[in-house]
């Protein structure tokens, strides 16, 4: 898969997309809380993949992970640096975060999956697992679907929903183990249904 159009799209809504994290946003409970379970208090090294402007890697780094944070998108990494001193930022793919393979305690990666069409999934889970430590352990958001894997026009470009049981199952074969799942649906935004996973590497 070529990252160019998703790194560019980013990059021209870049100013939009960090002002929904500033101001009163906030992380929302059961979401924090899944994240702090799962990628807090591992012996090892934390990757946030597809970071954004970095509000989950400093919320980590606030619980005491060794995280590091990792974008495309040059806007999102330097507004991350400005903003959240403490955990280092980089620029750099979450297919090659340039890591040795299972060296690393856990990965987040909230919403930076949901432009993979399905092989290319398949294949970003294998790298995850491939990355993690034995037991280590991988938290992913995404959006969910009661009607088979669909693509449909994300404001920034095209994304996918994924069924959980479909998303549970790739994760399977990638050889991880589900932990916990979390789904959701916001009353004001009916069209939406969003999930959770977090899984540990075989």
């Amino acid at each position: 898969m070529s990252w160019e159009p998703v790194r560019d799209a980013y990059s021209s809504m870049s100013e939009q997309y960090i002002g929904l994290f500033g101001g009163d946003w906030a992380l929302l409970d059961d979401e924090t809380a899944l994240v702090r379970e799962h990628l807090t208090g591992l012996d090892g090294p934390v990757l946030d993949l597809g970071c954004g402007p970095g509000h989950w890697t400093a919320y980590l780094h606030s619980r005491g992970a060794d995280v590091t944070g990792i974008d495309l998108v040059p806007e999102f990494v330097a507004h991350a640096r400005a903003n959240f001193p403490g955990p280092p930022f980089k620029l750099g793919s979450m297919a090659e975060p340039d890591v040795p393979r299972h060296s690393v305690a856990g990965i987040l990666a909230w919403y930076s999956t949901i432009h993979l069409p399905p092989p290319e999934l398949d294949r970003m889970l294998t790298s995850f697992r491939d990355v993690l430590a034995p037991g280590g352990k991988v938290v992913l958001g995404f959006f969910d679907s009661d009607d088979g894997v669909a693509a449909f026009d994300h404001k920034v470009i095209t994304a996918y929903r994924w069924p959980v049981d479909e998303f549970s199952a790739r994760l399977a074969r990638a050889g991880f183990t589900e932990l916990q799942c979390l789904r959701q649906q916001p009353p004001d935004r009916p069209d939406r249904k969003y999930a959770a996973i977090a899984a540990s590497a075989g």
